[in-house]
């Protein structure tokens, strides 16, 4: 079936209020669980490519074995802290990088859904704009938290990365709503731009500003005054700081619930943000 015959048949969905026997069964999973149906259709999308799956569960550690085992061999790291080496400084930046990359990439999902017509079909099902956004972000975030798991404990079997399960639970929260915070921030952008290339320009200049410009990488206070000021305003900054208080207890506690807090009112603006957004498709 066409792109063009798909569109129309949603158009018609939108005009005819007789569903069609389809739209039935579809129906209603929704007046069950809109959560769950939208969460089961992320999981069909995302299972008919094993390979997508695979990457975003791994890809971190070969990040934090490539960089972080190179650059704590070739260049050496202080973080103030003896104890503390660069695979275990690194491991928060690798570990909020790639819920910024798995953010990314389900905000993109707006553009297949808006070129097979099932976007605009999805907007006249029972459920609210709230629920559609919630329920494309929640698979990916217990794919985000799997990955997490995966990542630190072969960091602490590879590299000798020290555990600390006490404060996993806030480990867990941190990279739930990291990835939820960037999704509906990227989910902004994916439903007011209306090209593909526009949008990835877009992408690659937050991955560009966000992560370098952030505590992502290195420690922030040798480096200059200016530099800290954009970093410690950064909300890339404020998850990473908020995990590496998780995973290896680099921080003070104040300062970490300051960050914490202001990335909380940053995932409830964007959440707001994108809402609105996903209002004015109709």
């Amino acid at each position: 079936m066409s792109t063009t015959s798909t569109t129309e048949d949603a158009d018609d969905r939108r005009n005819n209020p007789t569903p069609s026997r389809r739209d039935l069964r579809v129906l209603s999973v929704l007046r069950g669980s809109p959560l769950a149906a939208i969460m089961a259709r992320e999981g069909k999308i995302r299972a008919t490519n094993l390979t997508f799956i695979f990457w975003d569960l791994f890809y971190p550690l070969g990040y934090l074995l490539v960089f972080g085992v190179g650059i704590n061999a070739s260049l050496g790291f202080s973080s103030g802290d003896a104890s503390i080496g660069y695979n275990a400084f690194f491991l928060a930046g690798v570990l909020a990088m790639a819920s910024f990359g798995i953010a990314s990439n389900t905000s993109w999902s707006f553009f297949l859904d808006r070129d097979n017509g099932i976007f605009y079909e999805m907007l006249t099902y029972p459920m609210s704009r709230s629920e559609y956004l919630l329920g494309k972000v929640l698979f990916n975030v217990l794919v985000g938290v799997l990955q997490t798991a995966i990542t630190v404990l072969l960091a602490w079997a590879l590299l000798g990365v020290g555990l600390h399960p006490w404060r996993w639970p806030l480990l867990a929260a941190a990279m739930i709503v990291g990835t939820s915070g960037w999704f509906f921030f990227y989910a902004v952008f994916a439903l007011r731009i209306r090209r593909n290339d526009a949008f990835n320009t877009v992408t690659s200049i937050f991955y560009f500003v966000f992560l370098f410009a952030s505590s992502m990488f290195y420690p922030l206070e040798p480096l200059p005054r200016a530099f800290r000021a954009a970093a410690y305003s950064n909300p890339i900054t404020w998850q990473v700081d908020v995990v590496r208080y998780a995973t290896i207890g680099l921080g003070h506690g104040g300062g970490i619930a300051l960050e914490a807090g202001a990335f909380l009112l940053f995932t409830a603006a964007a959440f707001a943000m994108a809402v609105h957004a996903l209002h004015n498709q109709e």
